[in-house]
């Protein structure tokens, strides 16, 4: 299997990704990330704006019609689903692999 260049995400791409499997603002998007992480993560406006730009460009996001038009509110794509999708997996790997070796690294999980 080849490795996608994308990947790994950075923690808090994983998470914004995570919390736009549901339409969300910025603002909401930031509280869902401290949430989801709870509370290790914590967003900045310009970190996530800047993180938001990337995923556009990605193609990761879109933006979504609201009824505010204040607020711009954005959901996650299918090609968004498939790189936290692969992500995931990547990460179910490591631990697969830890827990089987761990005992060999001295270490408890």
């Amino acid at each position: 299997m080849r490795r996608n260049k994308h990947l790994p995400l950075t923690e808090t791409v994983y998470y914004i990704l995570l919390a736009l499997l549901e339409p969300a603002h910025g603002y909401l998007i930031m509280q869902k990330v401290e949430e989801l992480s709870n509370g290790e993560v914590r967003l900045a406006a310009g970190t996530l704006y800047g993180a938001i730009q990337n995923l556009l460009k990605l193609k990761f996001i879109r933006p979504v019609e609201s009824d505010d038009s204040r607020r711009k509110v954005y959901a996650i794509t299918e090609e968004g689903k498939e790189i936290l999708r692969l992500d995931f997996e990547r990460m179910k790997h490591m631990i697969k692999v830890m827990e089987e070796n761990g005992d060999k690294a001295e270490v408890s999980i």
